[in-house]
């Protein structure tokens, strides 16, 4: 089985690139839902951030208030280092557990769709690791259109390495600012190199 690690910058295009993956017979998990999942109602890790942050950040039914941690954890490193402490190494179990089960499946192809790829040190896990990324003046655009304040957006950039940064590690680039055909041609170019998928 091929491995792809998929990373890149907020809002330049990772989700995209999970479903043009899938349309590709690959298989893909994105972290991302593994986190939301990870605190939905009576999983255990929405208790420990019951006991980490208090009340304040739950809403009536017991369910998180996401935006309003969300707030918090990207204006105080200390915050985001305590919720990533009880967040990421349940998720991280969750992903290479699924992976595994890939393998003995025998899935010709996966992609595992981790934000913050690089900054755990998952690169090595994988065959080779894919960067999305677009300028910043089109990210701005992205974010702003999801209703993200100028001051949100450069809060979650700066809890993120530099996507420049992921591209110079990461294998391959692919750059989503053009047309979706065009994200979904690169992807292929990747897949042809790798065996794998419609390549």
């Amino acid at each position: 089985m091929k491995l792809i690690g998929v990373t890149g910058g907020i809002g330049m295009g990772k989700s995209t690139a999970g479903d043009l993956l899938r349309s590709s017979a690959v298989s893909v998990l994105d972290t991302d839902v593994l986190a939301r999942e990870a605190t939905e109602i009576g999983q255990p890790a929405l208790e420990d951030i019951h006991s980490a942050f208090g009340s304040r950040y739950f809403a009536s039914d017991g369910s998180l208030n996401r935006r309003l941690l969300a707030d918090l954890v990207f204006r105080d490193a200390g915050s985001r280092k305590r919720l990533e402490a009880i967040l990421h190494p349940r998720i991280e179990v969750v992903w290479r557990k699924i992976v595994a089960s890939w393998a003995e499946s025998s899935v010709v192809c996966g992609a595992v769709v981790i934000p913050l790829l690089f900054e755990k040190d998952y690169q090595f896990s994988f065959d080779v690791t894919v960067c999305l990324a677009c300028s910043a003046n089109e990210q701005l655009r992205r974010l702003r259109h999801r209703g993200w304040s100028d001051a949100e957006i450069t809060a979650r950039n700066q809890a993120q390495w530099p996507v420049d940064q992921k591209i110079q590690l990461s294998r391959f680039l692919i750059w989503t600012e053009g047309s979706l055909g065009t994200h979904h041609n690169q992807w292929q170019l990747i897949l042809s190199e790798l065996g794998c998928g419609e390549g």
